[in-house]
């Protein structure tokens, strides 16, 4: 594997990918953690619906001025938003178009995903969508594994737009998926890319909130096992049935939800803070996606928590309840509080310009 300048690197990420078919991309990045993320390997990128609230935090001098221009121009606040997050994404679709190009269309991709307060409107989904894909050819819509979530993708395979099929935390939820994605190309003739998305690090947050609430017993060590547990069977599940989609590991609230799928063909998109303790502690390259829970662990997250037997047992969940599924509406919220501070940072820099266009009258 070399780098852009053609050299070889030895970098943690540049070796799992010329040892294994594991893929690195990035999450949310800032620029300047974009042009980290490419140099140590990174071939995608992923955004969410908080990505303009880390900007304002971590680029104010990127985000402000197009938060600005765009106050001036919309008067509508959700509009405002929308176009927002249109335009800070733009930087990192021409950045990642190259790859897209040079792989003919199977790298280079950057997901988008809309105003979650809207996740349950299917049609508002699908008119996001068909905006955000002007934006470049490497546009891949990322839409939440819900009933209106899959109602919605329906649409996008038709279209052939790229699929982020996200919010997965069951087997349930997998199972739904893949088979409305070969249903529907099979009908449409369409198979645009599809990546389903395993959240784990953010179910293991859940859970163990859950723990801490209720006083579950159970120790630490058994805890850490849920999310690799869940998402190795779903992975194993993608490949036993041979559907045409590709298991992308998010969430991850620590290097082991990377570490723990090296080997696999599969996917992970990490925060680059995550990634810079992986580049920093520099692990040899070990191949971990068929390691196995032990059956008594699996046995006793069954047992003591609800929502990991939810997670875990094939069609345990009608899709029906994919959006009240717990998990799925902790992850959710974390969105909506992100998408929030924007609008109201938006309303607030309205307010400034305001006054400082009187100012100048």
């Amino acid at each position: 594997m070399q780098g852009e300048d053609g050299s070889r690197s030895t970098g943690y990420f540049h070796r799992v990918t010329r040892e294994t078919p594991t893929r690195f991309w990035i999450n949310n990045p800032s620029g300047e953690e974009m042009e980290q993320a490419i140099a140590a390997g990174a071939i995608n990128c992923t955004t969410n619906p908080t990505y303009g609230s880390k900007l304002i935090k971590s680029e104010p001098e990127f985000i402000t001025p197009i938060i600005d221009r765009v106050v001036r121009e919309i008067s509508e606040a959700d509009e405002a938003a929308d176009r927002v997050c249109q335009i800070i994404t733009t930087r990192l679709l021409a950045r990642f178009l190259p790859f897209y190009e040079r792989s003919g269309g199977t790298e280079g991709f950057v997901t988008i995903q809309s105003d979650p307060r809207k996740d349950e409107d299917a049609g508002e989904m699908i008119d996001a969508a068909l905006r955000y894909r002007a934006l470049g050819p490497n546009f891949m819509a990322k839409i939440p594994v819900t009933q209106a979530g899959l109602e919605t993708m329906a649409a996008l395979i038709a279209e052939d737009i790229p699929l982020c099929a996200t919010e997965v935390f069951s087997i349930s939820q997998t199972v739904a998926m893949c088979e409305m994605y070969e249903r529907v190309s099979e009908q449409t003739g369409k198979r645009p890319p599809c990546y389903v998305t395993h959240i784990t690090g953010i179910f293991d947050e859940y859970l163990g909130k859950v723990v801490e609430r209720k006083g579950i017993a159970l120790s630490p060590e058994t805890l850490a096992c849920a999310g690799a547990a869940v998402a190795r069977k779903e992975y194993h599940m993608l490949k036993e049935h041979g559907f045409s989609t590709t298991m992308l590991g998010g969430g991850a609230r620590a290097t082991r939800h990377f570490t723990d799928f090296v080997g696999g063909d599969v996917h992970l998109t990490i925060n680059w803070s995550t990634a810079q303790e992986l580049l920093a502690a520099d692990p040899p390259v070990e191949a971990r996606i068929d390691c196995e829970t032990p059956s008594s662990v699996v046995q006793e997250l069954r047992d003591k928590l609800p929502d990991f037997r939810l997670a875990w047992d094939v069609d345990a969940l009608p899709v029906e309840e994919f959006a009240d599924y717990g998990p799925v509406q902790f992850f959710r919220n974390n969105f909506i509080a992100g998408y929030e501070n924007l609008l109201a940072t938006i309303a607030s820099r309205r307010t400034e310009t305001a006054f400082a266009s009187v100012g100048r009258t």
